[in-house]
């Protein structure tokens, strides 16, 4: 069985993925560090080095790589991975566990403020100009999102109840 969580920065992907793996025993895939551990290089300096149309070639190329492994796998999506090239297409097409983490802007703007540093994308932006930023983004990416099978609203939900909430889906 392949899981695949996506969602934009800072949702949850990861924490969610390694809980998610170790209780169904599977391997847990967070894309951006098998990409970082490929390209021996972080994301961070491929963008600023190699910039954003070289990582989005790379990241769609190592997407699909894993996603033609046969073993059984927790993958977690960077947060604009589905929206690029034929990405959610593959990955819609590889497994029907898809789970888009869903959080209103502000919860987002909260959680991304204490990691601005480390994601390349804001890093440069005002503290006061991150939420506009995240809407505009959400608003942008919400066609690729929703292609997902499911979608949970993680808003207020702990790690516990969101574990549970997937369980549930997983069960149908």
């Amino acid at each position: 069985m392949k899981i695949i969580l996506l969602g934009y920065m800072g949702s949850g992907k990861s924490t969610l993925g390694k809980a998610l793996a170790q209780r169904k025993n599977l391997q847990f895939i967070d894309l951006d560090t098998y990409i970082e551990e490929k390209e021996n290089t972080s994301i961070k300096e491929i963008f600023d080095t190699k910039g954003e149309i070289y990582f989005r070639k790379k990241e769609s190329f190592y997407l699909n790589e894993l996603l033609l492994f046969e073993k059984d796998f927790v993958l977690a999506l960077g947060g604009g991975t589905p929206c690029f090239g034929n990405n959610m297409n593959l990955v819609s097409k590889s497994t029907k566990n898809t789970f888009y983490l869903k959080y209103i802007p502000k919860s987002l703007t909260e959680r991304l403020l204490l990691e601005k540093k480390s994601r390349p994308l804001i890093s440069d932006l005002k503290d006061e100009d991150l939420e506009d930023f995240i809407r505009k983004h959400l608003f942008e990416r919400n066609t690729f999102y929703t292609k997902a099978n499911y979608i949970i609203t993680m808003d207020n939900l702990s790690l516990e109840e969101s574990l549970e909430k997937i369980e549930v889906l997983l069960n149908y």
